[in-house]
């Protein structure tokens, strides 16, 4: 048995396999690139490595694209063939137990697993960066504040991944709401470990959610030099420093951001995806002109209107092909994500619970047509989509126009408040309490047209 620097225990001979599997596991932490390379390392050193085997399955199935999944399950297979072979200890026998229930599409069940190792020994880390990892995708926010405030006490400065902890600390106390810790935890977070890009980004959703633009324009700017050595999460932190300089109107700094870091390369990542979908729509609400930005975000749209694996990425695909008129592949996203909510998994409970009547509500308003659902109520169910609150609030905002554009200035005033709960009133709150004073009740407005711009 071999114990990583990380502290999760290992059945191996090779201290060189596990050498790279550390350096895997730090990769990872930082959100750095050379997580597969040092995971080849490792499986080449030791083929019957365990945690390598896990670990790439579980970035596989993160990545959250229907190709990926094949992968995922040829790496839980490896796992368990090496398993069965040689043994193995606690750890990795729970690190393949929570992969296999991640592949079925169960990640709540899977962190749960994955808890279970940190509940013994509150200090192995990557379990814990794996389970947050996991509930952030599912909209688990309590699950994630609850795992680390449950761990804080056991994290000393000295232990290795102190920092990369205190990053994922900062995360979840900001989407728990409380700011004030939330930018205490992540500074130090980026204090203790410079390569902590998730305590940086923790930090930015604080002035995000505070609506501090010029200081959150500065944060990053400051940090720059740790995070440009990301893989695509330095595109998201361009992305969070977009919104700031959009946030100030400063629109040539929002698209140079977008044409240079945030979308310079056009990849297939559901996370590059939402960056960019969401920051163009945001434009778009505005009466700004985006040039032929949508229509490379629709093809690619129009090649993932059928895939079910995340609901959280098919309705930012769902975003472009509307903003691009393209109704009828719309419709088949809208189709392919009504039939996932019959499925099983926790993809099928988000598509039933939430993604199902938001994706309509979203074509219905495109079309100009009145929702079918309570757009308050709907608002209330997103955070079971996942991702952060910072991410959702381009939902928040096409809900809070839909019903303006019907003429429901209650409902739309509602929906306002219910943001505001989460974040200070910002220019967006601000056009719309204007707009929303000026429109007659019961008025149906053009379903493209910004609604401050036609009644200003």
């Amino acid at each position: 048995m071999i114990q990583d620097i990380f502290r999760l225990t290992h059945t191996s001979d090779h201290p060189d396999a596990v050498a790279a599997f550390e350096r895997a596991t730090e990769e990872v932490a930082g959100h750095r690139r050379d997580a597969g390379a040092a995971l080849g390392e490792a499986l080449a050193a030791d083929p019957q490595l365990v945690a390598a085997h896990c670990l790439k399955g579980f970035a596989q199935l993160i990545l959250a694209r229907s190709e990926l999944q094949l992968g995922a399950e040829a790496a839980l297979l490896a796992a368990e063939q090496a398993l069965q072979a040689k043994g193995g200890s606690e750890d990795e026998t729970l690190l393949v137990f929570a992969l296999r229930r991640a592949t079925e599409g169960k990640f709540h069940a899977a962190a749960d697993l994955l808890d279970i190792i940190t509940d013994a020994r509150p200090t192995v880390f990557l379990p814990l960066k794996l389970s947050h990892a996991l509930r952030f995708m599912v909209g688990d926010l309590a699950g994630m504040l609850k795992s680390t405030e449950a761990l804080a006490p056991a994290y000393d400065p000295a232990l290795e991944g102190y920092g990369y902890f205190l990053g994922c600390h900062a995360f979840a106390l900001e989407e728990a709401g409380r700011y004030d810790d939330a930018e205490r935890v992540g500074r130090a977070a980026a204090l203790a470990e410079p390569r902590d890009a998730w305590g940086i980004h923790a930090v930015a959703h604080v002035y995000e959610m505070r609506h501090q633009p010029a200081d959150g324009i500065a944060w990053i700017n400051e940090q720059r030099a740790a995070w440009t050595g990301c893989n695509n999460f330095a595109y998201h932190l361009a992305w969070h420093q977009a919104l700031f300089h959009l946030e100030q109107g400063e629109t040539d700094a929002t698209f140079h951001l977008y044409d240079t870091e945030i979308r310079a390369q056009p990849t297939d990542d559901f996370r590059d995806i939402t960056n960019a979908a969401s920051l163009l729509w945001r434009l778009s609400e505005q009466g700004i002109a985006v040039g032929g930005r949508w229509e490379e975000l629709a093809d690619r749209a129009r090649h993932r209107k059928t895939d079910g694996t995340y609901m959280f990425a098919a309705l930012h695909h769902l975003l472009s092909l509307l903003a691009t008129g393209d109704f009828a592949s719309a419709q088949e996203c809208v189709t392919m994500i009504g039939a996932r909510a019959e499925g099983t998994g926790d993809q099928a409970r988000v598509a039933a619970h939430v993604a199902r009547d938001l994706a309509e509500t979203l074509l219905r308003s495109a079309q100009g047509q009145l929702p079918r659902h309570d757009l308050s109520e709907l608002a209330e169910r997103l955070p079971l989509l996942g991702g952060s609150h910072a991410q959702r609030d381009v939902f928040m905002r096409a809900l809070a126009h839909s019903a303006a554009r019907q003429g429901n200035r209650r409902e739309a005033a509602t929906l306002l408040r219910l943001r505001a709960e989460r974040r200070r009133v910002d220019r967006f709150a601000e056009r719309m309490f204007h707009a929303l004073a000026t429109v007659p009740a019961a008025v149906t407005l053009p379903p493209t047209q910004p609604l401050w711009r036609h009644h200003a």
